[in-house]
């Protein structure tokens, strides 16, 4: 009796898990010379070329980095999902 109410809220479990993880109607994606480029990629190109932008200004003021190998990474994702957020919520 136990096992039979287990199986049958794992069922139901999995189904709601099912749901929810649908995907959206139409992903953001940019036209470039005939090809669909989906748009994180654009975001996380721009979120680079900002985190060389903010290294080049960090050495020009001469801001010495503690953790240059955690700061650089964790600069381009922050900036990535910045322009992210600010340009497709």
């Amino acid at each position: 009796m136990i096992a039979n109410e287990l199986r049958r809220r794992w069922k139901a479990g999995l189904l709601l898990a099912g749901m929810l993880c649908t995907s959206c109607s139409r992903a953001p994606s940019f036209d470039i010379l005939g090809s669909f480029f989906p748009a994180w990629l654009l975001c996380f190109a721009s979120g680079l070329l900002l985190t060389v932008s903010a290294r080049w200004v960090l050495l020009r003021v001469g801001v010495a980095l503690a953790l240059p190998t955690l700061t650089y990474p964790s600069l381009a994702a922050v900036f990535t999902f910045g322009l992210w957020l600010g340009l497709f919520r």
